[in-house]
């Protein structure tokens, strides 16, 4: 890639004189225009107010942070058939359980905000080829010692005290009717039975929920979230509690049907160990 190559300015244009399609800056031979520059800046929240566009310290911070997208772009190109429509909804259904939204409740607000879904998906597949190019680009390359991390690990041991017992857990659920039958209760206990012999061998739990799953928690692939113990079916609660994050418990029958739970993470109050937070400390400084 090529050095961004940027001209002078003319004395008038940013906010209203003559010059506005002057070419300020070119980035692989591609112009970079005073009404670009405008344009930019008032879509990031920094209009610019001058008609000196060559002394005013905003149209240069301006011309810099448009130079910086474009080249951004340029590079993400790089990156354009590695991320595959598999992964782009893996990411809408992330944003959506972070969100705490159904699929529904997400194209409302899209509607509501003038974005079609297909605009999502754009944006979503931009956003993971960015992530992706930071990654191999930067993030690989950032080398964060041990002696670092502990450092970190010293200096900040508030961050890592649990307060209270809690329990992240993903679910999927074969659903019984209401006065279901002998045939029908045996059937849903064949189907769970099935689908947790996939789960133990290794079949993606988020996948299997979107599939099989009949509560509303299989549109964010089966996640519930995080619960204090006292917030968690009995039952469930049994057939957990021992498990290490990322185990799948048997399955297990309640009033509801028949869950297959996973423990996706369990804190118990105290000073959470350096080996268990070492992965968080090390994103956190290369961030």
């Amino acid at each position: 890639m090529s050095e961004p190559q940027v001209s002078q300015p003319g004395p008038k244009g940013a906010a209203g004189g003559a010059s506005v399609d002057q070419v300020v800056a070119s980035v692989d031979g591609e112009p970079i225009t005073q009404r670009e520059v405008v344009e930019f800046a008032s879509a990031t929240g920094n209009p610019l107010r001058s008609d000196d566009f060559a002394t005013d310290p905003v149209a240069k911070k301006a011309v810099k942070a448009l130079i910086g997208q474009k080249l951004l772009e340029s590079e993400v190109k790089n990156y354009e058939d590695k991320v595959d429509d598999a992964q782009v909804d893996k990411y809408i259904v992330q944003v959506r359980g972070d969100k705490h939204m159904s699929d529904a409740e997400l194209r409302a607000q899209l509607q509501a905000q003038g974005m079609s879904y297909e605009e999502l998906r754009k944006r979503a597949r931009t956003d993971l080829q960015k992530a992706m190019m930071v990654q191999q680009q930067v993030r690989e390359k950032i080398q964060i010692s041990n002696a670092d991390i502990q450092t970190y690990y010293d200096a900040h041991k508030s961050e890592f005290e649990v307060k209270k017992e809690r329990l992240k857990l993903a679910q999927i659920l074969i659903a019984i009717p209401a006065n279901a039958t002998p045939e029908q209760v045996a059937a849903a206990q064949k189907k769970a039975d099935q689908v947790y012999a996939r789960a133990v061998k290794g079949a993606d739990f988020n996948d299997l929920a979107r599939t099989f799953s009949d509560d509303d928690s299989k549109t964010n692939g089966g996640e519930l979230g995080w619960f204090e113990p006292n917030d968690v079916m009995d039952e469930i609660l049994a057939a957990v509690k021992n498990l290490k994050p990322g185990q799948v418990s048997a399955v297990i029958k309640t009033k509801h049907g028949f869950h297959i739970v996973k423990l996706e993470d369990h804190q118990v109050p105290g000073l959470q160990p350096l080996p268990e937070v070492k992965d968080q400390i090390r994103n956190a400084l290369m961030n």
